[in-house]
């Protein structure tokens, strides 16, 4: 079986953990600051405050914004539910965007008719590993005095005009779940060029202390661990060379994946980072089945977009997103793990190709 993902742990992972055990200091700790610093240097600009999870990371940046109860924040329907969940457990209204249909991202043309005098945020998710229009998006929050913020789950290492995830926005999250293009076991980052945002984030995340017993603000435990941030450290080393690897399994599916299908669609200033390699077809039920029978693993992310989730029932207000609803019914994800072996990618090749044919 030729699995869609699987985490990517090795000798030098078990070891860091190893030496985080035997410390005895386990909690948040030196390995947290490190790992912090280390991700700027490598992946992003401003401050980094590493978290317990990506969703957390995304109610914290919100919760950072001291927004109303009742804000409106718009983010797009196509997308992991946690964007939304963010949103609604950070006491906003989440406002429900279409995307566009090539990058899979928020459609900045339908985001602008969707601002209204209660909105006070953008949500902008880089679906996939393609970064969003976030120029088009800066500019657009810029003129309606709206934070922006970015939802980097699936983007680590992503740049647009050559610039990383981080750079245009107020806040960007990432998260660390054990599929990601790297992982820390279960951790989110949140990284802002703003100081006093950052800082914000690190309140909240440790019951609103910077001193011991000192708070500063209501916040929670959202930790991460020395043990978290070990792995990450480790993982963080090898990430490009780990996405130039999806890159070049994408390379080989553009090139010898049938007509039949569409494959992922890249902007000329994007570099893609792969997460998913997903790809369109009517006959989607069809080529599952072919995978099956042919021990190749898959995903479809996401079915059901949010605005037509029963979760958020309330807030979509009888939204038509088509776009949205036109990609849950086509996508398909087929692996692109970087370990996979010339093999595997002929093998998944072949599959999508005999299911074309059928």
């Amino acid at each position: 079986m030729i699995h869609l993902a699987a985490p990517l742990i090795g000798d030098e992972e078990i070891d860091a953990v190893t030496h985080v055990l035997l410390s005895g200091h386990i909690a948040q700790g030196q390995q947290v600051a490190l790992f912090e610093n280390e991700f700027v240097e490598v992946l992003g600009t401003g401050t980094a405050v590493a978290v317990a999870n990506g969703t957390l990371a995304i109610v914290l940046a919100l919760q950072a914004l001291d927004l109303e109860p009742g804000s409106e924040v718009i983010v797009p329907s196509f997308t992991f539910a946690a964007t939304a969940n963010a949103v609604v457990l950070a006491g906003a209204v989440p406002v429900f965007a279409d995307i566009e249909p090539e990058s899979f991202c928020i459609d900045p043309e339908h985001a602008a008719t969707l601002v209204t005098g209660r909105t006070r945020a953008i949500i902008a998710v880089h679906l996939y590993g393609h970064m969003a229009s976030m120029e088009r998006l800066a500019e657009l929050a810029a003129g309606n005095d709206l934070y922006l913020i970015e939802d980097a789950a699936q983007a680590h290492g992503a740049h647009r005009n050559g610039l990383p995830v981080g750079a245009l926005s107020d806040l960007a999250t990432y998260s660390f779940y054990p599929t990601k293009n790297m992982t820390t076991g279960e951790g989110g980052m949140v990284t802002s060029r703003n100081a006093d945002l950052a800082r914000a984030v690190s309140l909240l995340r440790n019951h609103g202390m910077e001193r011991r017993y000192h708070h500063d603000r209501v916040g929670m435990n959202a930790r991460m661990t020395d043990i978290s941030a070990a792995i990450g450290r480790t993982q963080l080393r090898k990430l490009e060379g780990w996405n130039e690897q999806r890159r070049k399994i994408a390379a080989t599916y553009d090139r010898h994946l049938p007509s039949a299908v569409d494959v992922p669609l890249v902007a000329d200033d994007v570099s893609h980072v792969y997460h998913q390699y997903t790809i369109r077809t009517e006959r989607r039920d069809h080529l599952i089945a072919v995978c099956e029978a042919s021990g190749v693993g898959y995903g479809i992310y996401y079915p059901i977009p949010c605005h037509r989730q029963p979760a958020f029932a309330r807030y979509a207000r009888g939204s038509t997103l088509k776009t949205s609803d036109l990609a849950a019914d086509e996508v398909l994800s087929i692996p692109i793990r970087p370990d996979l072996a010339d093999n595997e990618v002929e093998r998944v090749i072949d599959a999508i190709t005999e299911g074309c044919k059928t």
